[in-house]
């Protein structure tokens, strides 16, 4: 008897620490649907990027937090090279979310962005 407890806690060790385990794991950023959806740097994310993201303090030219600067054209192309750009907007688990300290942006934003992102980044 006391064999089955013993088994029994076991298998409920390792069925919580798999749970665990795979909570913890970064979500992959969602592709979005951009059929007829062409945004490009200057005419939609800079405007987007302007707003929420390259402000003083976080993502500017001169605070450049955690190392991004999305202030421009180049470097905006640059950090929305890593898979982290996407999924922090999209809040995915696993990401710092951003706007950090902010809302949330707004789908139609989000949008804008990871069709941007996903039709290459033209400028």
């Amino acid at each position: 008897m006391k064999s089955n407890h013993k088994a029994i806690a076991i298998l409920t060790s390792l069925t919580l620490g798999l749970t665990l385990f795979t909570q913890c794991k970064k979500q992959e950023a969602d592709i979005v649907e951009c059929t007829g959806v062409t945004p490009t740097y200057t005419s939609n994310v800079k405007a987007i990027m302007n707003a929420h993201c390259a402000t003083s303090g976080c993502h500017n030219a001169s605070s450049k937090k955690s190392g991004y600067d999305l202030s421009s054209y180049e470097s905006t192309k640059s950090a929305a090279g890593n898979k982290a750009f996407v999924a922090s907007i999209q809040h995915k688990s696993g990401y710092s979310k951003m706007p950090q300290g902010a809302s949330k942006l707004s789908d139609a934003d989000i949008k804008t962005v990871a069709c941007w992102v996903q039709n290459g980044m033209p400028n």
